[in-house]
């Protein structure tokens, strides 16, 4: 399947995340104003281009839905107690499945979904699976109050705090650094 090229360029201040909290990452704060990038199916197409996913899903308001649906169960799982959330996020992995395959270079997996349309929802929670099977401690959210937006800490020392050092990083930075000065 093929979607249609996204009409707008993908507006996200953070993305290259796993395709998990990449897809927490489609709703975002700028300037106090919260963003959403699957307010629309074109936003759809953008992330689907994004993550490399728009050459086999099509960005209808099916999958627009089910994105959405993905997404909310998703973010109570990572927002909360290990259990929480663990029903919503099933109830997406309950449209597709993991098939065993023999190629001509080994085994294989290939997924299978009783709808297409919920394929990159379905991806999406698979990939969170991946992510808790991995490092479920370095999945985190940014430490600054006024962004929501998610990653897989990579650091050698797995202490990342900020979505991004440039952003986040250097707001609470100057805002520490204001604070001092302002006391003194």
């Amino acid at each position: 399947m093929s979607a249609a090229t996204p009409h707008r360029p993908d507006p996200r201040p953070l993305t290259g995340e796993p395709l998990a909290l990449d897809l927490l990452n489609t709703r975002w704060m700028t300037n106090g104003v919260e963003r959403d990038l699957l307010e629309d199916t074109d936003g759809l197409a953008a992330w689907l281009a994004a993550n490399a996913l728009d050459d086999r899903f099509t960005a209808d308001e099916a999958a627009l839905r089910h994105a959405r649906t993905a997404r909310d169960a998703l973010l109570t799982a990572v927002g909360g107690d290990p259990g929480d959330g663990a029903e919503a996020v099933d109830a997406v992995l309950a449209h597709g499945r993991i098939r065993a395959t023999l190629t001509a270079e080994g085994p294989g997996e290939r997924a299978e979904f009783d709808d297409p349309s919920w394929g990159p929802a379905w991806l999406a929670a698979r990939d969170y699976l991946r992510l808790l099977g991995t490092a479920p401690d370095r999945i985190r959210g940014c430490a600054h109050e006024a962004c929501t937006l998610h990653f897989f800490d990579t650091s050698r020392n797995g202490t990342r705090r900020w979505c991004s050092m440039a952003s986040c990083g250097n707001r609470a930075k100057a805002s520490r650094h204001y604070a001092r000065s302002r006391d003194t």
